[in-house]
């Protein structure tokens, strides 16, 4: 199996996945990194999904950061993608299928059970709180698209706003979401620097959920806020990455306290992510159970890293 990233010697799956090996019974399973630069030429994501495609011990891939660019350069090389991997025009997952190559978009899955962890239940209903996401890739798709679902009926964010430093994936994003909810209050905002962000933020209502969706602090050093930016009193503050500088994560930490923020990384998102991979590439079923271990050997080893 094939992790296709940017920087992906440093990821801790090269450590755990071993371990979850174990406990999933896959035997003789190898992960290998595959790092290409970010937005890179078409051609460099092509031959990659094609050696896959045609190597024997090549099962498939978790993809990361490439996950829209991927999926335009190369769809056309996959005899099936799943109904999100079309809606949203990214994929995170590569598979094969009776000799048939298959891609799949996991993150709308991965996300949900991950804010399902941190969010409140009846969260949105009680306080009428919004949702600013900053970036408009795969993940930013998938956590709006799974918020604003409309058998969520009342229980939503009052409002969206998304924020990014490009505009066609801006624009992609909300031609996607009219299509998932066109009734939704929202705001597409492009966002070439960071000051304007923080402008945004100011906007934001008490009670909400911020999400750095960018990369910036992991991939990327950085933050898509200044120093200068105010979080909103008593809000859900969503920090995708779980490694690098975590900037963006530390700028919240600072006003936890007189804010009264609730402060997540990417750790839960991180291994939802991998397993629902994993379950795909191998073709296995994950038990609660085993889940539940994955977890705690995580855990353990993510603290006895912070030693």
């Amino acid at each position: 199996m094939y992790f296709i990233g940017v920087t992906t010697s440093q990821s801790s799956i090269m450590k755990l996945f071993p371990l979850w090996a174990k406990i999933l019974d896959i035997k003789d399973a190898v992960l290998k990194g595959i790092d290409i630069e970010i937005h890179a030429p078409k051609g460099v994501y092509r031959e990659v999904v094609q050696f896959i495609k045609e190597d024997p011990l090549s099962l498939g891939a978790l993809v990361t950061t490439h996950k829209i660019d991927l999926y335009e350069a190369a769809k056309d090389l996959f005899d099936y993608l799943d109904p999100y991997a079309q809606l949203f025009g990214e994929l995170s997952s590569i598979s094969k299928n009776q000799g048939k190559l298959e891609g799949h978009a996991k993150d709308p899955i991965s996300s949900g059970l991950a804010m399902e962890a941190f969010i409140p239940p009846g969260f949105w209903r009680e306080h009428g709180g919004e949702v600013f996401i900053m970036g408009a890739g795969g993940s930013a798709r998938a956590i709006a698209a799974y918020l604003f679902d409309p058998q969520k009926k009342d229980n939503m964010p009052s409002k969206l706003y998304v924020s990014n430093r490009s505009t066609p994936r801006l624009y992609a994003m909300q031609e996607i979401m009219q299509k998932i909810n066109p009734d939704i209050n929202a705001e597409y905002i492009h966002s070439p620097e960071p000051s304007i962000n923080d402008q945004i933020l100011a906007r934001v209502k008490p009670y909400s959920l911020i999400v750095n969706a960018t990369g910036l602090g992991k991939d990327r050093p950085g933050s898509p806020l200044t120093d200068a930016a105010q979080f909103p009193p008593h809000s859900l503050v969503w920090e995708l990455n779980y490694r690098g500088d975590l900037l963006f994560m530390h700028q919240a930490l600072r006003q936890k306290d007189a804010k009264n923020l609730h402060v997540e990384d990417g750790w839960i998102y991180f291994i939802h992510g991998w397993t629902q991979v994993i379950a795909q590439v191998f073709h296995i079923t994950i038990s609660e159970q085993q889940f539940s271990e994955i977890e705690r050997i995580s855990r353990e080893y993510r603290n006895a890293q912070k030693k």
